[in-house]
């Protein structure tokens, strides 16, 4: 036991280390918090030999940690990716009229590979063939779009 009050540092060591092989079985971030507390724990023990002093101080950062780090750091592990499919893929994609477009009559325009059905989201314009267009929605098997920003650039 003697070993361990002289030797402060290396006890906060081996109690982060092991805080930190145990997060690898429970993989919810607390334990690892934990471990950073008694890293800091191990610093200030480097500084100082009250061992009060080195409690407190990786009492604080543990909690500082689980506090503010911990509910982020969790978030961004549970919230995967956005990924559109099907249809709600092809929003905001550029497409090229095949057949003119009004809202009466509606024409073709080619998506990628794919040709779909298509009319102006605008009710009054008229989109002619050959013209670059933005996929705006898609309501069944019709696409709405408008004309590209960067037509005639």
């Amino acid at each position: 036991m003697d070993w361990f009050r002289d030797n402060m540092w290396a006890t906060w060591l081996i109690i982060a280390t092991a805080f930190g092989v145990l997060e690898l079985l429970s993989m919810d971030l607390i334990l690892i918090m934990l471990a950073g507390g008694a890293l800091v724990g191990m610093v200030v023990a480097l500084v100082t030999g009250s061992v009060a002093v080195q409690i407190l101080a990786a009492l604080a950062a543990a909690l500082a940690l689980l506090v503010f780090l911990r509910p982020g750091m969790v978030h961004r592990l549970h919230a995967g990716p956005t990924l559109a499919v099907g249809a709600e893929a092809l929003i905001g994609k550029r497409a090229f009229v095949l057949e003119a477009l009004t809202h009466t009559a509606p024409g073709r325009v080619k998506i990628g590979g794919d040709v779909w059905t298509a009319q102006p989201f605008d009710e009054d314009d008229q989109i002619a063939e050959g013209t670059s267009v933005e996929v705006v929605t898609i309501k069944g098997a019709t696409a709405y779009v408008v004309r590209s920003r960067t037509e005639g650039v």
